[in-house]
Order: structure tokens, then sequence, then C-alpha cells
């Protein structure tokens, strides 16, 4: 029986994800949640999906949703924000589908001080529910580990309150992901804040489940966002083990993995770490650091090799009245980069033992 046998093509909501984590964690794989900026990256993201016959999730930060409604835009109220988001949102339910994968849109890393950008995608989540009778994103992250943990608790209880009407997965963040992203630093916060305590873990995990069982949780094991040399960053993803351990004795249950675990701040790390992250739970892992180098790589790479074809509208090595459109064509080096990104998602999807699974 494969992935599709249990949920459908197209985007997923409320059972159906917990149907597709239960499923990742039952077969030893994970989702991976790739940072989209544009109808070109979602394309190339669903691409490499069906190139692999895999699940993905498609998210959107605050920033690139910001550029998704475009630069024009004032966002000081959020509300460039607000608007790619929710019309990236709509993008994808609107051609996933004919992909013929399972994908889950969700929104990326959102701290106390965009909180307005949240309250306007839960905005349109509910305005999309009274209509379809479901919410218009199929999950949504916040992250408020540089808060103090009750705090942070709290204000996500707030919001999953309001969720869990809508079958909507909230994904919270406990502990610190060390570097930068999106306008999060933290690059100098204290060694021991990068790695959760199984007891926090169970007070979030004990808590929320008074609400819902819809959410999941980002544990900090010592990741780092960015791209680094190898050796520099020290994971300890089995930690997540030690968590689990913790919650299914606390629940007194047989489920060995009680709790769906994200890992965050990925890029870099060894076959071995991911191996182990997926043996204690992880089911979604962040990848968006190497996708924007293959982006980049696959427009550089174009440009080099025709590069004779691409200093002029007319004339070239084959004569000075030939025209060179079909090179500068943004549908021929846009696509270029796309087969790049396509390559990378497709190593990742692979590296998370997601290939295959429909």
């Amino acid at each position: 029986m494969g992935l599709l046998d249990i949920v459908p093509a197209g985007v997923l909501t409320g059972d159906n994800v917990k149907k597709l984590f239960d499923y990742a964690q039952k077969n030893g794989f994970a989702i991976p949640a790739i940072n989209c900026t544009s109808t070109s990256t979602v394309n190339a993201a669903l691409e490499a999906a069906k190139k692999n016959q895999s699940p993905v999730i498609i998210q959107f930060s605050n920033g690139g949703a910001a550029y998704v409604a475009g630069k024009a835009i004032d966002n000081k109220n959020q509300e460039a924000s607000i608007l790619g988001a929710v019309s990236g949102a709509h993008y994808v339910r609107s051609v996933a589908k004919a992909y013929g994968v399972p994908v889950l849109v969700h929104s990326d890393h959102c701290a106390k001080k965009l909180l307005p950008w949240f309250d306007g995608m839960i905005a349109a989540d509910e305005e999309y529910f009274k209509a379809h009778g479901e919410p218009l994103f199929s999950s949504h992250m916040l992250d408020l580990s540089e808060d103090p943990m009750e705090e942070n608790i709290e204000i996500c209880l707030e919001y999953l309150k309001r969720m869990a009407p809508m079958k909507c997965l909230l994904e919270m963040e406990i502990g610190i992901t060390g570097g930068e992203e999106d306008g999060v630093d933290n690059s100098d916060v204290d060694n021991s804040a990068l790695y959760t305590q199984p007891e926090d873990i169970w007070e979030i995990y004990r808590r929320f489940s008074e609400v819902t069982d819809l959410f999941s949780i980002a544990a900090a094991f010592g990741n780092v966002h960015g791209v680094y040399a190898p050796g520099n960053v020290k994971l300890h993803p089995e930690l997540l083990g030690k968590h689990q351990a913790f919650v299914q004795e606390q629940l007194k249950t047989d489920n060995t993995k009680p709790v769906y675990f994200v890992f965050h701040g990925g890029s870099g790390s060894t076959a071995q770490e991911i191996s182990t992250a997926l043996s204690f739970g992880v089911v979604k892992m962040n990848v968006d650091t190497d996708t924007q180098w293959a982006y980049w790589k696959g427009l550089r790479d174009f440009y080099e090799k025709n590069k004779p074809y691409l200093q002029s509208q007319v004339g070239n090595p084959e004569g000075a009245e030939k025209p060179n459109k079909k090179y500068y064509d943004p549908r021929v080096f846009i696509r270029a980069a796309e087969v790049t990104m396509v390559d990378r998602i497709v190593e990742s999807m692979d590296a998370l033992n997601n290939k295959n699974v429909l």
C-alpha cells in the first residue's frame, strides 16, 4: 500500500496531514519543506516531487512571501507578506493536484515581531474555511524560541485554539536554532540554548494535546541555519530519541514516536545525522540554503555556456545579424535555474528516504 492509497494528491489539510506524518514515521522518511519565492520555485518543488514520486511541503517565509507579492508593495504592516503568502497558497492549490503528489502548504518562521503577518494568514484560512470546509494553508509555524518558554507556549496556545476548529496544524519551535534566517539572528546565543530538554517537550505536548493533536515541534539539538564547513556544527539528533522516550513514558503508550519532530538548520548535515533524526520521528526537514544555490547555479551555468549569445540582441558567433532571442527569453534561462533546483530537491528527498513512496 502506497501513500496515495491513504491520502489524495493535491493540497492536504487536517486529518490527511496526520495520516501523511504517521505514514512517514512508520516508513522511516521525512518530507522536505522547500522555501519558495515565486511560481518558478514552486513549480520546481512540485516537479521534483512528481519526478521522485514523493510528497513535498511548499513553504513561504515572511521575506519570501513579500517577494512573491512584489517589491513595489509596502510591507510596513506586513501587507506584502500577507498578500504574497496568501496568493502563493492559492497558486499551489490551483496546480498541485495536476502534479499527482500530496502537498502541504506551510508558512515558515514567524517571530513575535511578525505576528501581524500570522494574523493575516489565519484570517485568510478562516475565510477559506467558511467557503470550503478546510483552511487555505495546511499548517503554519510560530517561532517564539527567543522568548521565555512560558510565553512561547501561551502565545502558541492562543493561536492553536483558533486553528484547531479548522484543523490547521501548528509547528512551534522550542530551544534556539543558531545562525540567521529571514531577519532572525541567533548567531551569538549561548550554546546551551541550542539543546531542548525532554521536560520541555513533554510540557508542550501535554498542554497542546488538550486543544488538538495537530501540532509539530521543532526541537533544538544543535541546529544552525545556513551552510557551514563540515565539523563546524555539532548536531545531536540522538536527543530526539530521549525526548520521544520521555513523552512515551508519561503517556504510558506503546507508540515509540508520539511526537512529530521537525528538523531545522539541516544544510550540511551528514547522512548519519539525518538517518538518526528520521529514526526518532522527524517528519519534516527544512531546505532553503542549498536550493537557493542550486537555482543560482543553473542560471550561472546557462550564462557561461551561452555567453557569446548573451551580449546583444542581435549578433553572435554565427553571424553579425543573427538574433539571440532564444537565449535571452526568460523562459529559457529561468528554466535552466529550475532544472538544477529540481535536481537538488530530488537529492534532498533521497537523503530523507522520500523516494517512490506514493
